[in-house]
């Protein structure tokens, strides 16, 4: 199966080896697509392990798998990388009522113990 985080790779060699702890994302931008493809698979408990901790506190596992079953992920797009901790994207699923939305955001990542975590996320337009 091809990787839902449009690397043009399958999901074997893309982000499944991260989503299953054998490795860690090596970029900001290989988390942002490991992260992408997590609502699309999805897979809660990543999203929350790639959260800094810190930040846990403002979101919850639950509430992040129900995100990623409600809505169908289609595609993701990097737009830009204005730093190696920032990636701007825009995410494209339908939603549970059916209808296209784009997700467009500038993420912001942090590097702790040779591990890349999210920190937060300005949504843009």
């Amino acid at each position: 199966m091809n990787c839902p985080c449009c690397s043009g790779k399958s999901y074997g060699e893309c982000c499944k080896p991260y989503h299953l702890k054998q490795k860690f994302a090596p970029t900001a931008e290989a988390l942002m697509r490991s992260r992408f493809c997590a609502f699309a698979i999805p897979n809660g408990e990543y999203l929350m392990d790639t959260t800094l901790p810190e930040k846990r506190k403002f979101h919850n596992k639950e509430d992040l798998q129900e995100w990623g079953e409600s809505n169908e992920w289609i595609k993701l797009e990097i737009l830009e990388k204005p730093s190696m901790s920032k990636v701007e994207f825009k995410a494209y699923f339908i939603d549970e009522e059916g209808n296209e939305q784009i997700h467009h955001e500038l993420s912001t990542f942090k590097m702790i113990q040779n591990r890349w975590y999210y920190v937060s996320g300005k949504f843009l337009d």
